[in-house]
């Protein structure tokens, strides 16, 4: 059956010209389009949609309204937001409920292009249940002392925009929702925006203050979550491994010199474990189990995760920064941390990614059993003289 797609706007034009634009595409979609959020609501209790695109500003219902509704009632649906409007609270207020922000005016190739990614990604996870949890996230879990401590900072007198970059990029959930809103085609950014410093420095100080002082932008993990699942741990191994990542791709002969290969890498690395911070936050008493399982039995966490839940925390992660827009190479690398070979032969984030990640759980979990290094992916990559290399540089950045 062919992908649903609803379309939402109040002005009749827009509807009739997004018709004509996407005409070509009445074979491999099938569309419909609604004048106001009760009559998509309403188009949606009849029928199940994949996607919904909507205005933001419409009388009697907004956008965000809309999409709030439609999170609640139908969390399967991917949620994105059409609209040319430029108020920074508006965006903020559409943003939490919408996977993605796409502006006025769009190119066809750029909406099919995102709505095609999105329902490549809705095919990732078939635990329906998992599905529903991930798509209803809004913002990840951050840590409390990291949050406390940005919170301080943008209330000095003085702040400093590199010392705010500084302290968001030490948290996983701060680092993915700067990067999804500033990703997002409110901003205009010629290129995808793959490091935090960067993200922050870009946006600015006044609207990054309005981001962050905005109601619900960050959700701070609970005291007692953090304790039971130590998630404090993967946060540091997270930051350990985007920063190892980043060094492995650089002093990788064939790239060396490549700065967004680099960005990607740090950010690939860093986010690579998300969906662990879901599925902790989301399947507490299981990952508890989980993690007092591993302590016995000779079972990886994926195995675990697949028996327990039905997912792993690889395809969490990145079906929902895939739903967020973050670029494929960072999807990749999240979704095949753990399996490299299932991949192109290409050299990507993914392969320092994965080195990172190995090497750095063989440096600092001695009592963890870990599957035999996959020598064969780097030998397909032509890289096999680098493996050693990469292990020495992994123990000289942790000793730092």
């Amino acid at each position: 059956m062919s992908p649903r797609i609803i379309f939402v706007d109040d002005e009749p034009h827009v509807l009739a010209g997004l018709r004509r634009m996407l005409r070509s595409m009445r074979d491999s979609w099938e569309m419909s389009f609604a004048s106001s959020g009760e009559q998509a609501l309403k188009l949606m209790d009849l029928m199940k949609f994949d996607v919904i695109i909507s205005d933001m500003r419409m009388p009697e219902m907004s956008g965000a309204e809309l999409l709030t509704r439609v999170m609640e009632k139908h969390p399967e649906t991917v949620r994105i937001v059409l609209s040319g409007y430029s108020d920074i609270e508006l965006v903020l207020k559409s943003i939490l409920p919408a996977h993605q922000y796409i502006s006025k005016p769009c190119e066809p190739e750029k909406l099919r292009d995102v709505v095609e990614r999105a329902l490549n990604m809705s095919k990732i996870i078939s635990n329906e249940k998992v599905k529903e949890i991930v798509t209803k996230i809004e913002t990840l879990p951050v840590l409390p002392g990291v949050y406390q401590e940005l919170m301080n900072e943008i209330n000095k007198p003085e702040c400093s925009l590199p010392e705010i970059g500084r302290i968001i990029s030490r948290d996983v959930g701060m680092s993915a929702k700067i990067l999804k809103l500033v990703n997002s085609s409110f901003f205009g950014f010629a290129r995808h925006i793959g490091s935090t410093e960067q993200a922050v420095n870009l946006i600015g100080l006044n609207v990054m203050k309005a981001i962050i002082l905005y109601e619900n932008i960050f959700n701070v993990c609970e005291a007692s979550t953090l304790k039971n699942l130590k998630l404090e741990r993967v946060w540091e191994h997270s930051i350990n491994v985007g920063r190892i990542a980043k060094r492995l791709i650089e002093i990788t002969p064939q790239t060396t010199g490549d700065k967004q290969l680099s960005e990607e890498a740090f950010i690939a690395g860093m986010l690579h474990d998300v969906g662990k911070i879901i599925l902790g936050a989301n399947f507490h008493d299981t990952y508890i189990h989980i993690h007092n399982r591993i302590k016995t039995e000779k079972l990886s966490m994926e195995e675990l995760e697949l028996e327990e839940i039905g997912t792993t925390h690889a395809e969490v992660g990145a079906y929902l920064l895939g739903l967020w827009g973050t670029s494929e190479p960072i999807v990749e690398a999240i979704a095949f941390h753990h399996s490299p070979m299932a991949t192109t032969s290409e050299i990507r984030p993914l392969a320092v990614v994965y080195a990172a990640d190995y090497f750095e759980r063989e440096e600092t979990q001695i009592n963890v059993a870990l599957l035999p290094f996959n020598a064969d992916y780097f030998s397909k990559l032509g890289l096999s003289t680098m493996i050693d290399k990469y292990r020495k540089e992994t123990a000289t950045i942790l000793g730092q």
